[in-house]
């Protein structure tokens, strides 16, 4: 049976734009789907073993159980001084931001309307729609502080689904390590407002969410897939880090949706301390602190579910040859969560 995105697209918007229909909650309310939106466990007893049944339901129960029905519409942008206006219009991340929602979106949707399974495609497709939640989250940032975009290009259906799919999952990982770490730097160091850090908090741990879901999503289609399948798998994959390394290495050109030439900037989540900080960290003091807020922000998730590894393990290994001591240790009183 064949599915089309559309159709997918509309079924699953019209169930969760109920979910958030109806009176703004109060703040008992925000305040327990903060809560699920961080700690889950699953009843499933004993192993998760990657690929049954059991593990399936876990992960997409998971995905649907901790949503957070937050709505972008009704977000408080606090009022920002001049300083930190311009520090806010000046990052040079707006424009890829949007751009990288928007494809997301798509891509999932795209993927999910190729997955047979009914729970794992729904959970897939749902996730599509928490990726156009961001990106209506961050047109509404712009618009709130009159941040000049470009032209957003056409959102093409992907050719290779599932492809798209690959680059979409890795790369939220790699970046989303960085970006724990970035966001609690700019908590900590002031930079913003802590009304603006602590209105993106739900979004930041959503991504925590979004790349659970693939690490979980990667297990189960590795092993349910034939096995003559898995050689030419397992070389997209490796295909799909190249891919990425390439893309950030400098800076990558797009072209706009007005057909003009932009350069956008695909690597700020490793570089951009100096944009979050006016403190001088070193890189072993990003690396630690980005490898405790990755630690921190996936502790409240049911342990047999499986963690992205690839980056911490990465970091880990750079960390090794970084004799710099520790300055960026966890606060005696985390950040929520």
């Amino acid at each position: 049976m064949s599915h089309s995105v559309s159709d997918i697209d509309a079924r699953l918007s019209g169930s969760l734009d109920d979910n958030l229909a109806g009176r703004l909650p109060d703040a008992a309310t925000v305040a327990a789907a903060d809560a699920r939106a961080r700690h889950w466990h699953s009843p499933e007893p004993g192993r998760l073993r990657p690929g049954s049944p059991e593990h399936k339901r876990a992960v997409c129960r998971m995905f649907e159980e901790t949503f957070n029905p937050y709505k972008p519409s009704v977000i408080p942008w606090p009022k920002l001084d001049a300083e930190a206006l311009n520090r806010i219009t000046s990052l040079p991340i707006w424009d890829i931001a949007v751009q990288t929602e928007g494809k997301a979106r798509l891509r999932m949707a795209a993927y999910a309307a190729t997955i047979q399974d009914p729970e794992m495609r729904e959970t897939i497709a749902r996730n599509g729609w928490e990726e156009n939640r961001h990106k209506e989250v961050l047109s509404r940032l712009v618009a709130a502080y009159d941040i000049k975009l470009a032209p957003e290009p056409e959102y093409v259906h992907p050719r290779d689904a599932e492809w798209a799919y690959l680059v979409t999952g890795f790369s939220e990982c790699v970046d989303s390590f960085f970006a724990f770490g970035l966001f609690e730097m700019a908590r900590r160091s002031g930079f913003f407002p802590t009304e603006l850090t602590d209105t993106f908090e739900p979004v930041i741990q959503e991504e925590c969410r979004h790349i659970l879901l693939f690490a979980n999503w990667l297990a189960w289609h590795r092993a349910n897939m034939p096995l003559w399948r898995r050689p030419w798998f397992e070389l997209r994959v490796w295909a799909v880090w190249a891919f990425l390394g390439w893309e950030r290495i400098g800076l990558a050109k797009t072209v706009d949706g007005s057909g003009k030439e932009q350069k956008q900037d695909n690597n700020f989540t490793v570089t951009g301390a100096k944009s979050v900080s006016a403190e001088d960290y070193t890189l072993a003091d990003i690396i630690d602190l980005c490898l405790a807020e990755n630690d921190r922000r996936f502790a409240g998730y049911d342990a047999r579910l499986l963690r992205p590894t690839t980056m911490p393990a990465l970091a880990r290994f750079a960390r090794f040859f970084l004799r710099a001591p520790n300055r960026m240790a966890p606060p005696a009183t985390p950040a929520a969560g």
